[in-house]
């Protein structure tokens, strides 16, 4: 069977950047969406997509680089789809994303807005994440190069990242640029040790393999918490690696495992075990101390963490004698940021797990004016828990990237606080809510924070009150 000739568009001049970090060209009234293309390059594009008002591709051949580009710093740029952005420099990125949330405000939210301030970019653009999952696996991700080569394997065991769009694909990461040592070296440690040892790396399709995952926590304060995750419980060469990992890396601080024989990866239903410290690790944000375990969710870019929630508390412009409701308030980070400003916080959250640890980590910095709630927003913020717990004089938003419920918005909209601080992961969604909000309230303060370089994600920061013509 012959292979489908390939369509071919040459002499594509990309003119702009998308929201997912594409590269966008107009041909004819149709929108070209290029992988890894930059406005400036003219390209030939490989057709893998087509409709009638947009195709989708990959670059068949880089005719004119644009003068943006830069040499991507990883070895695997290109296949792995951690920073899709690496190719451009870290300046013209944070244009791009001003740019995204720009539009996005422009066109979704159709709002009066102030002018949009330059997104606050990392000082550390490279080693920013203090969270990595590795996946082990015996079918290491080929790259067209290597099928073709023709070559006999004599394995293809990895441990690394999962491979876009591949269902059980996972590419061999011998350097990752997103977590500062030791997390190279105790990846490369725990590898070489299973290879030597001849220790099983798991088969995805077949449920079988000794080896599963493996997750590396840090913090800024030198903390490390390693989990290694088996498939199998052979409790001989379990005991053999875990020790060579605890006698290798002594700054390990917390070093755990888990059984996971399970079909999924998740082990939010499982209960790690530890083989050497705590259950968890402590990383320090501003004068506040939280409790990390291998199942806490935290902002995975510390430094950026504080700076993001330095801006929130200081559009919150808060009064001593306020109440502040923490609206999915993860591990009550940012309630208990804000805590020393304010009269009370009441935070609210859907995950039990995390109200567990936002409880811990009040406890923790004997803070005694939080109160947390575990729920869905929508059930949770009626006139009944109003009434419990005080009509808010600020509310602090951060919802997932999906944005707010609908019946969420409302309830605000019937609420009135004085001032809406809204912080999110998704311009799209944010837009869409200010949008519903603007019935009442009017944007007076933006901030973009670019929590995650070389990617196309971007957190921006909104400050909202009620129009005048409410409040009288």
């Amino acid at each position: 069977m012959k292979d489908k000739p390939r369509k071919i568009l040459s002499n594509v001049a990309i003119t702009d950047m998308s929201s997912e970090g594409m590269g966008i060209a107009r041909i004819e009234g149709k929108v070209i969406f290029a992988e890894k293309a930059v406005p400036g390059d003219v390209v030939d594009v490989e057709v893998r997509k087509s409709k009638k008002s947009f195709a989708e591709g990959v670059i068949a051949e880089l005719k004119t680089a644009s003068p943006l580009r830069i040499k991507a710093e990883c070895q695997h740029f290109g296949v792995c789809g951690g920073c899709k952005w690496q190719h451009i420099s870290y300046a013209e990125q944070l244009k791009f994303k001003k740019k995204i949330v720009a539009d996005a405000f422009e066109r979704i939210g159709k709002i009066d807005f102030p002018d949009m301030p330059d997104v606050l970019g990392c000082e550390n653009n490279f080693f920013y994440r203090n969270k990595l999952d590795f996946a082990f696996t015996d079918r290491r991700w080929l790259t067209e190069t290597e099928i073709k080569s023709g070559v006999t394997y004599e394995h293809r065991n990895a441990l690394g990242f999962h491979v876009p769009g591949s269902f059980s694909g996972v590419i061999d990461i011998e350097k990752c640029w997103l977590q500062a040592d030791p997390s190279n070296q105790i990846r490369i440690a725990v590898k070489e040790f299973a290879l030597k040892n001849g220790y099983t790396f798991f088969n995805l399709k077949e449920q079988s393999g000794l080896l599963r995952n493996l997750m590396i926590r840090t913090t800024s304060t030198g903390e490390v918490l390693v989990l290694i995750a088996f498939y199998e419980n052979d409790e001989e060469k379990i005991e053999a690696l875990l020790k060579y990992v605890n006698e290798t890396f002594p700054q390990i601080t917390s070093l755990q495992y888990v059984i996971n024989s399970k079909r999924n990866d998740t082990i939010y239903d499982l209960e790690p075990k530890v083989y050497k410290g705590n259950t968890y690790i402590v990383e320090q944000l501003g004068n506040y101390r939280f409790k990390i375990g291998t199942k806490s969710f935290f902002q995975t870019n510390s430094v950026q963490a504080k700076v993001l929630y330095d801006i929130t508390k200081d559009f919150a412009d808060l009064q001593h004698d306020d109440v502040v409701y923490d609206l999915y308030t993860g591990v009550g980070s940012i309630a208990l940021y804000v805590s020393d400003s304010c009269k009370r916080v009441v935070g609210v959250e859907l995950i039990e797990a995390a109200i567990a640890d936002a409880k811990e980590n009040a406890k923790l910095n004997s803070v005694d004016n939080c109160t947390f709630y575990a729920g869905d927003m929508r059930m949770v913020l009626k006139p009944e828990f109003i009434a419990a717990n005080g009509k808010p004089n600020v509310v602090i938003t951060d919802p997932p990237r999906a944005g707010m419920h609908e019946d969420v918005v409302k309830m605000l909209l019937q609420l009135e606080a004085p001032k809406i601080v809204y912080v999110s992961c998704n311009p799209a969604t944010q837009a869409r809510d200010l949008q519903l909000l603007s019935e009442k309230y009017e944007v007076v303060r933006v901030q973009p924070v670019d929590m995650f370089p070389h990617t196309t994600h971007i957190e921006n920061v909104v400050d909202l009150r009620l129009k005048p013509s409410v409040l009288f």
